[in-house]
């Protein structure tokens, strides 16, 4: 069975998420204090994080932004607030995904299969498990990412899209390729979510923001990683 975590501090919603997850199959460790979970989750080996953005002593940004600096593992957000901040918010953090209160259980379920699937999506991108461009290194093995002997420091998400893009480097690869290996759904023309992905590489990687020229915006189509300038 695949092992969730559900942190929510609402129980009639934690105990319905769970019930209806649990039919489905799934494993969840509840949490309903921020803290709590962050201190759990440290040496958990859950597959996927269900993470509310209202927590009692530490809410679920800061939850989710001291979880990204050891752990990997998918974080999909829930929120009682229907507001792009919000989003942005959680994005920045280091999460995977972003779903708005109410749930409802099937599109819950959905997008955590997304999450679930999206690795196995980029594994077979490449047989490879090191990719090196002149100074650029990605080890999927490790997740690690080094840029002139210096370590990157880069979520999971973001390391997902950088690896996607140095598997293609020298090629284009569209937005619709990006949003359905990355966050397992079809592009609808209108998602940003790719977007603040790929600026927030760029400002890590020392990329020239208005000017990009390691990881160029190739208008109309998609993301080509230049494969010379490492």
């Amino acid at each position: 069975m695949t092992k969730l975590a559900l942190v929510e501090d609402d129980l009639e919603l934690a105990q319905w998420i769970c019930d209806y997850l649990s039919a489905k199959q799934y494993k969840v460790d509840v949490y309903h204090d921020g803290q709590q979970a962050l201190d759990a989750l440290k040496t958990s080996d859950v597959e996927l994080v269900v993470l509310d953005g209202m927590l009692p002593s530490l809410d679920g940004l800061e939850v989710c932004k001291q979880l990204r600096q050891h752990s990997n593992v998918p974080i999909l957000m829930l929120t009682a607030r229907d507001e792009e901040i919000d989003e942005i918010l959680g994005l920045e953090m280091g999460a995977d995904d972003y779903l708005t209160k109410p749930v409802r259980g099937r599109l819950l379920e959905t997008r955590i299969k997304a999450l679930l699937r999206r690795n196995q999506v980029i594994d077979r991108q490449s047989n490879s498990s090191l990719i090196e461009l002149g100074s650029l290194v990605l080890n999927k093995a490790t997740r690690e990412v080094c840029l002139a002997d210096e370590p990157i420091n880069l979520s999971s998400n973001e390391f997902d899209a950088l690896w996607l893009l140095a598997c293609k480097s020298g090629q284009v690869v569209g937005r619709e390729e990006l949003t359905q290996a990355l966050c397992g759904f079809e592009y609808d023309g209108f998602d940003r979510s790719i977007d603040l992905r790929i600026s927030r590489l760029r400002k890590k990687l020392g990329d020239n923001g208005s000017m990009p020229f390691k990881i160029k915006t190739i208008w109309g189509k998609g993301y080509l990683l230049v494969s010379e300038v490492w």
